[in-house]
């Protein structure tokens, strides 16, 4: 155990890092070389740590990861979406954040595979960076990670795109390396076990570690619900005591004041072009197998006629 931890505001003890990890962190910086501002705030320590354990502590691999999603954000800009391009792809409540946070007071995201509204890949694509960038600007501080609930209610096989689910997860296994925390697949259906095969070689091995299978007959799996939430603040739909369920019209204002706090903050910040991010070469000598989502709007069913619905 590190001998320097520290508690975050959360009541968890957060360890320091370690001299060599620290030493890490500084080669990765000074691979980055000079950052505009704007790119610098992706790149704290804690950010730096995170690429560093996807990539189990090779710092080129690790810098070579950061350099592509900072180029990643220059071009795709996810923290500028607003809820006004994304509402019609929320609108049936397939991936929200909740009201309810797990034990450790981390954000939660709610997902509905089986209420997919959208047939574009492009849209849908956009609006889980959305969440995922509402959910980090909730983490409490000290926090790097969150929870996924997803609820597999009136899930079918016209549910299961795998497309969706590469895109899916290339975009946060590459963007978001180390920011879940676990991911709880409720209720899965029979016919899932067989697609999870098929979906696994595309998670890592410690974001498949990551998923529990929990079932509302099966009591031993129930305890993992009770280890992490107070159900009294959990949807029934999970077996919670909460009632209220998804509201669109609240959920928008939510998000509405999020974007508020979030755009107020970049406010007086340069924006980046691509031109100026020379210094941010991936030619470090290592292969790169990340790419960018398809700029090209897609509809499910030109490539699997009756798919729809990300699946992480």
């Amino acid at each position: 155990m590190n001998p320097n931890p520290v508690m975050s505001t959360n009541g968890c003890v957060k360890p320091v890092p370690t001299e060599e990890e620290q030493a890490k962190i500084e080669e990765v910086r000074k691979l980055l070389g000079t950052l505009p501002e704007k790119l610098s705030s992706f790149c704290s320590d804690d950010a730096v740590l995170r690429y560093l354990r996807a990539r189990n502590w090779h710092v080129k691999k690790a810098t070579k990861m950061l350099k592509e999603t900072l180029k990643w954000r220059v071009q795709y800009k996810p923290e500028e979406i607003c809820w006004e391009e994304v509402a019609g792809e929320a609108e049936t409540g397939k991936i929200y954040r909740s009201t309810c946070v797990d034990k450790l007071g981390r954000p939660v995201l709610i997902m509905r595979p089986s209420v997919e509204n959208s047939k574009s890949v492009k849209g849908q694509i956009r609006y889980l960076v959305y969440c995922m960038e509402n959910a980090v600007q909730n983490l409490p501080p000290g926090e790097e990670q969150m929870v996924w609930m997803i609820d597999f209610h009136g899930y079918s096989l016209a549910n299961v795109s795998l497309r969706t689910t590469k895109e899916t997860a290339h975009v946060l296994q590459e963007h978001y390396p180390e920011r879940l925390a676990f991911a709880v697949l409720y209720n899965p259906p029979k016919f899932f076990e067989p697609f999870w095969k098929v979906a696994r070689p595309f998670l890592e091995p410690k974001t498949r570690n990551k998923v529990k299978f929990v079932y509302s007959d099966d009591p031993n799996t129930k305890q993992i619900m009770d280890d992490n939430f107070d159900m009294d603040k959990m949807e029934s739909a999970f077996g919670g005591n909460d009632d209220s369920g998804f509201n669109i019209n609240i959920h928008s204002e939510r998000m509405k004041e999020d974007d508020k706090k979030r755009l107020a903050a970049l406010e007086g910040i340069a924006s980046v072009s691509l031109d100026s991010l020379s210094i941010l070469s991936v030619s470090d000598g290592v292969a790169s197998n990340s790419g960018h989502p398809s700029s090209q709007d897609v509809s499910e069913d030109e490539h699997q006629p009756q798919t729809k619905g990300p699946i992480p």
